[in-house]
């Protein structure tokens, strides 16, 4: 845990090294809107980022008894609900949010009867059951958190339209009661807020039903368990590998960083007939087994015994806990999570680090130029008489005209970018995905119980990337457009002007890519979909759709904030020059009025040239002190 520890204290110290920088940036005047808006979103990937872990597992396999043992021992009792068979009936999520209170919010079942995924309903409180938490209550939190295990019986035509009964279907046909009723799940997710020290450091914990869920739930499938950082793969001793454990890791997990597997309850295996060693073989050839059977190599099959880890840590039983061998789990855990995640973070912390020290530095540069050719202009008028002074005062009134002429022809440029602009939204636009959503669930439902089901689902992602790739175009049109731009006007007046930065949607069109290929290994088979199948599949498009919905509108705010940062080094270019241009102008006319003194306007220049290079030098030793931060052991 040591190691979630010291990376939080990476990413406050990595916080409060760049709000310093991009202070200085501003006391400086050296920090344009496009600057702004990356560091707000380098401080805000810092404030928001967590680390997931989740937890797979058929039920008995002690997998909440796990997350018991490697991180809730310091309650000095069970706090997540861990009995014999089948105690998590929902997906549940342990985090903390620091704006909501200590509570567990419970998403009724009911709410799969709407076409809603739901990570569609997470930003609605009004959808959600809220159970306050008493901290200084332990017995009471257990209480709370029997309601992840709660179940109803509904009747079976209720249970058939949250999708959680076929009549077409065996496996669920068995489960119906003799008085027609049939037992689900009273929650459809769970997340509890907690403000445990690991929670407050970004972890969060997702707790996942039993196997037969991972199938049937789209946000498992198709969000939470894809997106996690880590995934723990719970087997027990006495099981072994089944078919279900093997069809569930080849379909939804796989081998891949942060994929772990877990043989639990090796306790059973301590028989007291056997020495140590000869225990220690049999476990060795257990784990052996697990490795061949899910294709891993055995260093990432890990034996424990939870039970017994959770029972050495309350009970302060060193020995014990030693044996349960959860020490190893935990530490390759944290050893593999944290450096993979601070590298993807630093990396992308680089890069705007970059840019912002690049934008800071065409700042200060053009100033200095500024400054530069006011001193050399100044220089030239020792000696000189008013007539040539006044002429010098005619030249800048004409290069100030000149540039404001210049300024009217761009206004044609600028109604080009609001023409381009509007077009690139017409494919990126929310409406656009909306109404390709809509003919999709009308497609499938005049398709329903057919193997045409799924071509209208295939479609939609041939749409969702068409859409992509014709708003890359014109992205990369409007960025062409404005490079030439800024190198004509940057030209015509002298001007150092960087070329626009970027914009690529391509790790859009990879998410598309990653959600369609998990829909193909569900649903991927030419047969004719059962029942119960085609309302899977229709469940699966809604969250599918939630999905999609989720790149695009994290594209339109991605490309509205890069048209918004590719105007503004133009537009602070040209303030700047008009500033300078003025201040020119004014310097001039003072000393022809003889209202200034020509060497003392010549002294202050040179002090505000020196004052400037400073702050220079200044942020670029704060940039590097960001810089050295970020490479920062953990």
């Amino acid at each position: 845990m040591q190691d979630l520890q010291q990376f939080g204290a990476w990413r406050a110290a990595v916080t409060a090294a760049l709000e310093a920088y991009g202070a200085a940036l501003r006391a400086a005047a050296l920090i344009d809107g496009a600057g702004e808006q990356q560091l707000a979103r380098a401080l805000a990937r810092l404030r928001d980022d967590r680390l997931s872990v989740a937890f797979v597992a058929e039920f008995s396999r002690g997998k909440t008894e796990l997350i018991n043992a490697i991180f809730f021992a310091d309650y000095g009792q069970r706090i997540l609900p861990s009995s014999a068979g089948r105690t998590t009936m929902c997906p549940t999520e342990l985090l903390y949010d620091a704006a909501l209170p200590p509570c567990i919010r419970l998403l009724p079942i009911e709410t799969r009867a709407a076409r809603l995924a739901t990570s569609d309903l997470r930003e609605d409180p009004d959808a959600w059951t809220i159970l306050p938490l008493q901290l200084d209550a332990p017995d009471g939190m257990i209480d709370a958190f029997q309601q992840v295990s709660r179940t109803r019986r509904v009747p079976a035509h209720e249970a058939e339209r949250y999708g959680l009964y076929d009549p077409s279907d065996p496996d669920t046909a068995a489960s119906l009661g003799a008085d027609g009723t049939v037992e689900i799940p009273q929650w459809r997710h769970a997340i509890i807020n907690l403000p445990h020290p690991l929670l407050k450091q970004g972890l969060v914990i997702l707790d996942t039903p039993g196997l037969n869920a991972i199938g049937t739930e789209p946000e498992l499938t198709l969000n939470l368990i894809p997106n996690a950082h880590a995934v723990l793969f719970v087997l027990a001793a006495e099981t072994g590998v089944t078919k279900s454990d093997i069809d569930v890791w080849r379909t939804h997990i796989g081998a891949g960083p942060g994929r772990l597997a877990v043989l639990n309850k090796i306790d059973a295996m301590w028989d007291e007939l056997r020495t140590p060693e000869q225990n220690d073989a049999e476990i060795a050839r257990q784990q052996l087994g697990v490795a061949r059977a899910l294709g891993l190599d055995s260093a990432r099959v890990f034996p424990v015994s939870a039970q017994k880890a959770l029972v050495g840590k309350i009970n302060g039983d060193l020995a014990l806990f030693e044996k349960s061998r959860l020490g190893t789990l935990e530490a390759a855990l944290f050893h593999d999570l944290i450096p993979a995640r601070k590298q993807i973070i630093g990396s992308q912390l680089h890069l705007e680090l970059d840019q912002l020290a690049a934008g800071h530095a065409a700042l200060a540069g053009t100033r200095l130029r500024d400054l530069a050719d006011q001193l050399q202009e100044l220089k030239s008028l020792r000696g000189k008489n008013q007539g040539v002074i006044a002429h010098m005062m005619r030249r800048v009134e004409f290069e100030k005209k000149e540039f404001d002429a210049s300024l009217f022809k761009l206004q044609g440029t600028r109604a080009v970018f609001a023409r381009l602009s509007t077009e690139l939204y017409s494919t990126l636009g929310m409406d656009t995905v909306q109404a390709q959503t809509e003919a999709v669930r009308a497609d499938m439902q005049a398709a329903r119980f057919a193997t045409g089901m799924r071509q209208p689902v295939r479609a939609f992602f041939d749409s969702a990337r068409a859409n992509l790739d014709a708003s890359d175009a014109k992205v990369a049109e409007i960025g062409a457009m404005m490079d030439s731009m800024v190198r004509k006007f940057a030209a015509e007046h002298g001007l150092a002007l960087a070329s626009p930065m970027p914009l690529s949607l391509a790790h859009h069109r990879r998410e598309i890519d990653q959600v369609e290929a998990l829909f193909l290994k569900q649903f991927g088979t030419a047969t004719l979909l059962m029942t119960s199948r085609a309302t899977l599949l229709e469940r699966f498009f809604d969250s599918i759709a939630s999905r999609v919905r989720h790149s695009f509108r994290a594209a339109n705010q991605e490309a509205e904030a890069w048209l918004k940062a590719i105007m503004a080094p133009l537009e602070t270019a040209i303030r700047e020059h008009r500033e300078q241009l003025r201040g020119r102008q004014a310097s001039i006319g003072r000393i022809f009025e003889a209202t200034d003194s020509l060497e003392q306007k010549i002294t202050a220049l040179k002090t505000t040239r020196l004052a400037l290079e400073d702050k220079r030098a200044q942020l670029a030793s704060l940039a590097a002190q960001v810089a050295a931060t970020l490479e920062t052991r953990t």
